[in-house]
């Protein structure tokens, strides 16, 4: 039995036929065709019910099916490892990000890097901007995923990721969420909650009141989960950065635009990393960022 002849296996049954999973593999129709035969016959047992040109699992091929990507994520794990034992355990990629980010561009980013580089270990650390400028200076974070409050820094590598736009989320009780959009002078009898933690709280207020100009009271949450529950009991609204084409189905939280003078309120997403610390996974990294961005 051939490992490669289990990944035709998967392809096809992933792809839902024989001429995707063909194309995938970069084989021909019939040599994935015979290799699937093969291994049926080695095993003794049907893997496949072939319908014409459609194909349906056997009990047999679905739990053979099952346990196989077991044993694929497994062998994956083993390469893995033994490659970062032969590189003495050297090679790691410290990432930062913002707190107020919550999007899915980063996390994508990381699994698209960690298949081209499994030796690589992707260390993560999370903080609020002036946490993340510091942690860069004391180079403890090689590359630093934030929205721009300072001029561009000719010591940085600056890499332009995508603009978000400021929407605010509050309980769909509240009368505001009937409205298409919010001036931030609708808020100001709102507390506005910020996730951040206690070190970071001064200066996110700060930011939020003098640059983005939203007034009034400022409640603190630990996490997303803890914010979203303040504001469905009713404690106040939470600004959050969407990237693109906003999704949202949370029946009991609306996401309304923010605008300062009808005019959408934005932020620039950048990555960010010192020159001096130009290695090379930090500029292959930023590059698959900025495709996922």
């Amino acid at each position: 039995m051939l490992l490669r002849q289990i990944e035709y296996l998967q392809a096809v049954i992933e792809n839902g036929n024989f001429y995707l999973a063909a194309e995938q593999c970069n084989v021909s129709q019939s040599a994935i065709s015979q290799q699937i035969k093969k291994l049926e016959d080695e095993l003794g047992v049907k893997l496949l019910e072939r319908h014409n040109r459609t194909f349906s699992l056997t009990p047999a091929g679905e739990h053979f099916y099952r346990k196989s990507l077991i044993i694929s994520g497994d062998l994956k794990q083993l390469v893995r490892e033994t490659k970062r034992i032969a590189d003495n355990d050297n090679a790691v990629l410290r990432i930062g990000y913002y707190k107020g980010y919550h999007g899915n561009e980063l996390s994508e980013a990381i699994a698209l890097f960690s298949e081209k580089y499994p030796t690589v270990e992707v260390k993560i650390m999370v903080g609020s901007h002036e946490e993340l400028y510091h942690a860069m200076e004391n180079d403890s974070v090689d590359l630093a995923i934030n929205d721009q409050r300072r001029a561009f820094s000719d010591a940085y590598n600056n890499e332009v990721l995508a603009e978000s736009k400021i929407y605010i989320e509050l309980s769909s009780k509240n009368p505001l969420s009937k409205l298409p959009s919010l001036e931030t002078s609708d808020l100001k009898n709102t507390p506005c909650i910020l996730v951040i933690n206690q070190t970071g709280q001064q200066e996110e207020q700060t930011y939020y009141k003098n640059i983005i100009g939203l007034q009034g009271d400022f409640l603190f949450a630990d996490t997303v989960q803890e914010a979203r529950l303040k504001i469905i009991t009713g404690q106040g609204y939470m600004p959050v950065d969407v990237i693109g084409e906003q999704v949202w189905f949370d029946t009991s939280v609306s996401r309304i635009p923010l605008v300062r003078n009808q005019t959408p309120v934005k932020k620039t997403y950048c990555a960010f990393w010192k020159k001096d610390n130009s290695g090379y996974y930090n500029e292959e990294f930023a590059d698959i960022l900025k495709t996922c961005f």
